[in-house]
């Protein structure tokens, strides 16, 4: 209560002085009267006195009588700075502290759940949305979301790759991966950084995922590795579930000590990393090209060929019209057979710039065109009013009636059709590394053939090309002074030493000796044990022991109980699946793992096929990430070089992985759009 007096003032006016009673300050905040309830005058004075007395504090200078437990100990009833030890009545006591149902503690939390839903601010309050409101609002925000409305498509953009993201996370579940890392500037001459990461889904096959793109403003290995935990944290994914990585073969990548994979190696070693295969291909190539005089000066004018023929579209237009009788004449005369598919219309394709193995469909059309395109040249050079021009016209013409030119030629196409299927085959998203591997040693075996026996078959090819296009050949039995010989006392050789050993040896040779010294994983242990589990001819090639040692290989993902069991599940698992005839005609590791799935095996026997997903992770190649940047490009162009990193990203997992978009409902992206930031109406969920 408040006890009021009269006093006079020093003007000798009348005020009225309420004095403050200490029993109105109780010491259980929960108790206390509110500010309001006191009178105006001595509201200020009421503040002090509960700020000096702080929470649950004994009135005045008096304190409360001390309680203690059987050991002697003081029991404190109260959560505060002197901490709660009385347990043996703590749930006597929070219920007590806590109170009733409509308790300052229970109003208190009524309150902050109100505060946190969006649907029950004040702003949405008065606003008073009817329901007929927020399902207009539904549709309008739906349609956006299928149109992508210019106003908030960035939002919406996150939200769904947001979505698309968790989708592929939730596929991973607790599942082993590897990631696949590659780096390239976009046109804005930003380094970004692209992660993909492959597993093995429910079904039992192999998938690859494009997970982000990171801007990374040092290439070191240490910023990377920086970039790739964080984008992993993000994600929810742990570096210790990785079980290999693969990388285009860069020095920051690749480095024994400080790299990018010892960094890995460092946290995890049972990462296994390889040198991307595709990658490894093309180097073998540009090894030759750049080693042997003869291919190099080749591929410079295949290169001029193609674009003095396709420089401009009067050109083309020639090319194609002139192929096109020349095909007319050739069905009248019956040297071609026509049919649905056959005798389209070509072109000369220009080669790509990292990709070599495109010059093996640019060699097969100059090959098929050749008259053709020797007229196309043969009119260049007519109508060239520039000397240099016609010059530059006539040397080419010469050069395609050049016997050593049209030798190298098809010697080249040979050797690029040989790796051909190789090339394509590592491309692949669902490509093993034991096929990879088969493939690999398949393609040694080729060119180990060839060169022993395909001398005869190259020369003989090149002479009936030659008689077919009218170009002069060449006596092998003729002597001529080594090309590119000494300047005093010229080396005579014979054309057949010329063209076999210093063309034909010299390229095959280095051919063979790259792909030895490059694809050294057909060596790895790890390899020779995984390649045990090819399922072609009934298994022929299964070792128990090398399957076994396997799982020595990856103590993470096998315990030693497991380790125990491990041999007679194997020896159960090959005798089942020899006498099973759905698993006879199977060719690959890939279609054994779907297999197992399908018929249930995988559960029969857990451990066999772990060792399976194990070896389906391992990187082949890293083109999943090279079309993330190309689909960059399509992204982020010179119109849009001013795009923010999280835009493109996002824009990116959407485009890239539209058909795991496509199976995720509007619902979810809604919502999630929703909750990014107060709207002006809130969604009930569906």
């Amino acid at each position: 209560m408040e006890c009021v007096r009269i006093v006079e003032s020093v003007e000798n006016q009348s005020a009225i002085e309420v004095e403050l009673d200490w029993n109105d300050i109780d010491a259980d905040p929960g108790k206390r009267k509110s500010i309001e309830a006191f009178d105006v005058a001595i509201r200020d004075r009421v503040r002090r006195k509960y700020l000096v007395k702080g929470p649950c504090q004994p009135i005045g200078n008096t304190y409360p009588k001390k309680k203690y437990d059987k050991g002697g100990r003081y029991a404190e009833d109260a959560f505060t700075k002197t901490g709660f030890n009385n347990w043996k009545n703590a749930l006597e006591k929070f219920n007590q502290h806590v109170g009733a149902a409509n308790s300052c503690h229970n109003n208190a939390r009524i309150q902050f759940e109100a505060f946190q839903d969006q649907r029950h601010s004040v702003a949405n309050v008065f606003r008073e949305n009817t329901r007929k409101a927020e399902v207009a609002y539904r549709v309008r925000l739906t349609a956006s979301l299928d149109m992508t409305s210019p106003r908030i498509q960035k939002e919406l953009a996150n939200a769904c790759a947001s979505e698309v993201t968790l989708a592929i996370v939730k596929d991973i579940g607790d599942r082993v991966f590897t990631i696949l890392v590659d780096e390239a500037r976009d046109v804005s001459l930003k380094e970004q950084m692209g992660v993909v990461l492959r597993y093995v889904i429910s079904e039992g096959y192999v998938i690859e995922r494009f997970l982000g793109i990171v801007h990374v403003t040092d290439t070191c290995s240490r910023s990377l590795k920086n970039a790739i935990n964080a984008l992993l944290s993000k994600h929810n994914l742990s570096l210790s579930r990785v079980r290999g990585q693969g990388y285009d073969g860069a020095s920051n990548m690749r480095g024994e000590f400080n790299g990018l994979k010892s960094l890995i190696l460092q946290e995890n070693p049972y990462v296994m990393y390889f040198h991307c295969f595709s990658h490894q291909l093309e180097l073998i190539i540009v090894v030759v090209t750049k080693g042997v005089r003869v291919v190099k000066d080749s591929f410079n004018y295949i290169s001029m060929i193609v674009n003095m023929v396709g420089a401009s579209c009067k050109r083309k237009d020639q090319l194609r019209k002139l192929q096109h009788e020349r095909l007319v004449a050739q069905l009248n005369d019956e040297e071609v057979t026509s049919g649905r598919g056959q005798n389209q219309e070509t072109i000369l394709v220009r080669p790509g710039d990292t990709r070599w193995g495109s010059h093996y469909s640019t060699l097969l059309r100059l090959c098929s065109m050749w008259p053709v395109v020797e007229k196309v040249l043969e009119i260049v050079r007519d109508d060239a009013t520039i000397l240099d021009n016609r010059s530059t016209t006539e040397g080419l013409i010469e050069r395609m009636d050049n016997y050593e030119f049209v030798f190298t030629l098809h010697l080249i196409k040979h050797l690029l059709g040989t790796t051909n299927e190789l090339s394509h085959a590592l491309l692949r998203k669902d490509q093993n590394i034991v096929q990879a591997i088969s493939l690999i040693q398949s393609v040694k075996h080729q060119l180990q053939s060839f060169r022993e026996d395909g001398w005869e078959a190259m020369l003989d090819q090149t002479n009936r090309f030659c008689e077919l296009h009218n170009i002069s050949q060449v006596n092998m039995e003729d002597i001529i002074p080594r090309p590119g010989g000494k300047k005093h006392g010229v080396e005579l050789i014979t054309n057949l030493h010329h063209y076999r050993v210093e063309i034909f040896y010299q390229v095959v040779d280095l051919i063979i000796q790259e792909m030895n010294n490059r694809f050294y994983e057909a060596s790895n242990d790890l390899l020779k044990c995984i390649a045990c589990l090819d399922p072609r001819n009934s298994f022929s090639e299964f070792n128990e022991h090398q399957v076994i040692h396997i799982a020595t290989l990856y103590p993470e993902d096998f315990s030693m109980s497991e380790c125990l069991h491990l041999p007679r599940q194997v020896s159960n698992f090959i005798a089942n699946v020899r006498c099973d005839p759905q698993f006879v005609v199977l060719s690959d590791l890939g279609s054994f793992s779907m297999k197992m799935v399908k018929t249930k095996k995988h559960l029969v026997f857990p451990l066999v096929y772990r060792i399976i997903e194990l070896a389906l992770v391992l990187p082949v190649a890293t083109a999943s990430v090279e079309r993330a940047f190309s689909a960059m490009k399509t992204i982020k162009t010179d119109l849009r070089n001013r795009m923010g990193d999280e835009w493109m990203n996002d824009s990116q997992v959407v485009y890239i992985e539209k058909d795991t978009f496509s199976t995720i409902d509007n619902e979810p992206i809604l919502q999630h759009f929703q909750s990014m930031k107060t709207r002006r109406i809130q969604l009930s969920p569906l």
